[in-house]
């Protein structure tokens, strides 16, 4: 080839890169989302669809949350052959409803048989039940029967987040008879990692790693190659128990059982990933009383899911509001009480939120449990102790310094006292509180994470003014 060929190939090559990286540049930014929303407004599909083809599907995902409800449903509808299992799998909760209302059940069923079982169920069990059975009607009867056994599960447990497809083989085959069955047979799995041993009742029995297989002998038994511990996963079992049997044994994937040992499905740790990503958001939102902090959510859905911890939030206020008022005439006596009580109340919520967070978080991960309560109780008060007595100290002779110019010396010293003391009552009541309420709402089977923060905040808030201004009261400070 001569060489001003090879230089032109260079320019084209090198041209085609720089126009590469400008789209990757200018994708989804203000002007392109706004282009994409104007082809709708004007009922231009053919330029919507120019717009949109040329996206990776995690990227057409994205533009799908950028716009409003309606362009949602009319970019779906535009874009219909685009709508891929990969985009769809990559959407928001909300955003995939919609589009999925948007879509004919002839074209969601064609995504969904696209698509591994366990991303198929997620992209039709939020669905209305005449909608899930009008999509199911028009798919294969293997791929329907899949996703009707997986939606007879209750939701977030391992059966419904299993995937059906997987490679299992009886013992009695030899390394070669198995390498031989995954090269004949087209249907199974594009990607997997094991291989499951089974019994001739379907019962798992082991498992075998690709990697072994491809470098064991091919006359060697599968037997004398596979790895006979496992850790099965019941059908039943909640997914946030997987996700700890995941991180706990470093699993890549693991085979789930139904009542009777049967292998009937397995999980990957693709999905736990997901799964521990979406419970950490959930227990840091539900603990702000943010429901599910979702901005796609409904304005009515997010509404109801916060009004009502406002409404507890309020109630629990009035504790600390009718304490305040029980005392009003001591405060009358000695204005400077009104200031400083907030400071008490804030600290020690500050103090418990911070335990609260470690506790609801050691629940989660199963590192807080009836054999170590004590201890951590134990622990967290000493914790509790050594912030009250560094805060005491410095609250202390802060208070005493500014206001002994203005109450006099004695009094000032007093106050310092006053408020050191109840600052580690406090501060040790949010220790206490910050451990026992999460571990007591657990031992009734409710999630700790919804509602510790509204107990826990009026504990500690309540106790900062019934503290701080009984103490004034029987030091002296006021008659």
């Amino acid at each position: 080839m001569a060489e001003t060929d090879l230089d032109a190939l260079e320019t084209a090559a090198a041209t085609a890169a720089e126009e590469e990286q400008l789209d990757e540049e200018n994708r989804l930014k203000p002007e392109f989302v706004r282009s994409v929303h104007e082809a709708l407004e004007d009922k231009d599909d053919g330029r919507a669809y120019e717009l949109v083809e040329p996206l990776h599907p995690a990227d057409i995902a994205d533009l799908f949350e950028l716009l409003e409800r309606d362009d949602r449903r009319a970019l779906a509808t535009a874009i219909t052959d685009l709508m891929t299992g990969d985009v769809i799998a990559e959407l928001n909760d909300y955003v995939r409803e919609d589009m999925v209302e948007a879509l004919p059940a002839a074209a969601v069923a064609e995504i969904a048989e696209q698509l591994d079982t366990d991303d198929a169920v997620q992209l039709i069990e939020d669905l209305d039940h005449e909608d899930q059975q009008a999509i199911l009607a028009e798919m294969e009867p293997e791929d329907r029967a899949a996703i009707e056994s997986a939606l007879a599960y209750p939701e977030e447990t391992a059966g419904r987040l299993m995937q059906r497809e997987l490679v299992a083989v009886p013992e009695h085959l030899t390394v070669g008879d198995v390498i031989d069955f995954m090269r004949e047979h087209d249907e199974l799995p594009t990607e997997f990692w094991e291989i499951f041993i089974v019994d001739h009742k379907h019962h798992p029995i082991g498992t075998c790693a690709l990697s072994w297989i491809l470098r064991a002998p091919r006359h060697i038994q599968l037997a004398d190659v596979m790895k006979r511990d496992q850790t099965l996963i019941p059908v039943t079992m909640d997914q946030e128990e997987v996700a700890l049997r995941f991180q706990k044994y470093a699993l890549i994937s693991a085979a789930v059982v139904d009542e009777n040992g049967r292998l009937v499905g397995q999980l990957t740790v693709d999905d736990i990933v997901h799964i521990i990503s979406e419970e950490a958001g959930e227990d840091a939102l539900l603990l702000s009383g943010a429901g599910e902090g979702d901005i796609n959510e409904p304005i009515r859905d997010a509404y109801a899911s916060r009004v009502r911890w406002l409404v507890a939030n309020l109630l629990t206020a009035s504790v600390s509001a009718t304490i305040i008022y029980l005392f009003g005439g001591a405060i009358e006596q000695l204005v400077v009480l009104a200031a400083l009580s907030p400071v008490v109340a804030s600290i020690g919520g500050n103090a418990g939120t911070q335990t609260m967070a470690v506790s609801v978080r050691a629940l989660a991960m199963n590192q807080l449990t009836r054999s170590n309560t004590r201890r951590i109780l134990w622990r967290e008060i000493r914790v509790a102790l050594a912030n009250g007595a560094t805060i005491a100290l410095l609250i202390g002779l802060a208070v005493a310094l500014i206001f002994f110019s203005w109450l006099g010396a004695a009094v000032a010293i007093k106050l310092g006292v006053v408020i050191a003391l109840a600052m580690v009552i406090n501060i040790l009541t949010a220790g206490f509180a910050g451990v026992a309420v999460p571990v007591m709402l657990d031992r009734l089977d409710q999630d700790p994470a919804v509602a510790s923060s509204v107990f826990v905040t009026m504990i500690t808030d309540s106790m900062g003014f019934l503290v701080f201004l009984s103490l004034a009261v029987a030091s002296g400070l006021v008659g």
